[in-house]
């Protein structure tokens, strides 16, 4: 049987993200999130059975996301490193505050015990990977990176980078995270970048 229409399950799940980085695991009720979403609680039992039921749907939106978010910045940037940077601070919208950051981090720790919600987490990490790997590997090829960057290895880097600038952010919260991650991006990237043709022996 067709389902009533209504609100939509992805708006639901957006105000489910907004009620997490709140309130935490602790606090996280289908009332609150049915609240948040202008629904009321027994929706969010029909569509998605259970307060697990409502994370794993957002996991599983989590990973459609990623993948979205890569087509669009792809999209929108004529650069690579460009679109690197904007992959990058764009996956920590909600994360604008400490304390947003802290919940989100609380719910990581617990997919982290979960196998289900830890597919869900790991899927989301390989598909950041692939994309700053091509990208990089993009960069290189236009010459935005040395020709000779180890794409692979400088991946890995950058992905420690970002999860690293963000703890760090949050414990002494200096400007902005999306500051601390173009800031932090660009001290990884420093290295690989060819030399300015007013630094090249052979243009002197």
């Amino acid at each position: 049987m067709a389902r009533p229409r209504g609100v939509d399950d992805a708006v639901i799940l957006r105000a489910a993200a907004r009620v997490m980085g709140r309130v935490g695991p602790a606090g996280l009720t289908l009332a609150a999130v049915a609240g948040e979403a202008g629904v009321v609680p027994g929706t969010l039992v029909q569509r998605f059975g259970s307060k697990r039921g409502l994370l794993l749907a957002l996991a599983d939106q989590s990973v459609r996301d990623a993948d979205e978010l890569i087509r669009r910045v792809r999209r929108t940037h004529d650069g690579a490193l460009a679109a690197l940077a904007e992959l990058l601070t764009e996956t920590t919208t909600q994360l604008a505050t400490p304390e947003a950051f802290a919940n989100h981090l609380a719910f990581l720790c617990a997919d982290l015990a979960d196998p289900q919600l830890h597919e869900r987490a790991l899927a989301v990490h390989h598909a950041q990977a692939r994309a700053i790997g091509e990208l990089l590997a993009q960069a290189a090829g236009a010459g935005e990176l040395r020709a000779t960057t180890d794409v692979t290895a400088l991946t890995r880097t950058v992905q420690a980078v970002t999860a690293g600038a963000g703890l760090t952010w949050a414990l002494d919260r200096e400007g902005t995270l999306g500051q601390r991650l173009r800031q932090e991006l660009d001290a990884a990237l420093s290295p690989h970048l060819p030399p300015h043709p007013a630094d090249d022996p052979e243009e002197s």
